[in-house]
């Protein structure tokens, strides 16, 4: 079995890569992708915690925010699709630009 902190480095890892490319793409769907996979970094130190202190609080966390990020997925999808239906874009810049 893997050792919990081996889990919880990959975790700190995936959220560090989640968090630059969050912070560097313009491109709308890549933004949300990325905080995808800033949430699974989360869902893998629940459980990593869960294994390592031998409780199940970890694993209920990490289901209960499975279901949230399947909720923010729906929603930000939605958001994109209004949006490339009114503006023709969703590049962030863009879309910030054209506010007004």
């Amino acid at each position: 079995m893997i050792p919990a902190m081996y889990l919880a480095g990959l975790g700190a890892i995936l959220f560090c890569l989640g968090l630059v490319g969050v912070f560097t793409n313009k491109n709308g769907i890549i933004v949300l992708m990325c905080v995808e996979i800033m949430l699974n970094a989360v869902n893998l130190n629940f459980i990593a915690g869960a294994l390592h202190y031998g409780d199940v609080t970890g694993w209920v966390f990490a289901t209960i925010a499975i279901a949230i990020a399947a909720a923010e997925v729906a929603v930000g999808l939605a958001i994109f699709l209004a949006l490339f239906g009114e503006r023709k874009t969703i590049v962030l810049d863009e879309i910030m630009r054209l506010k007004h």
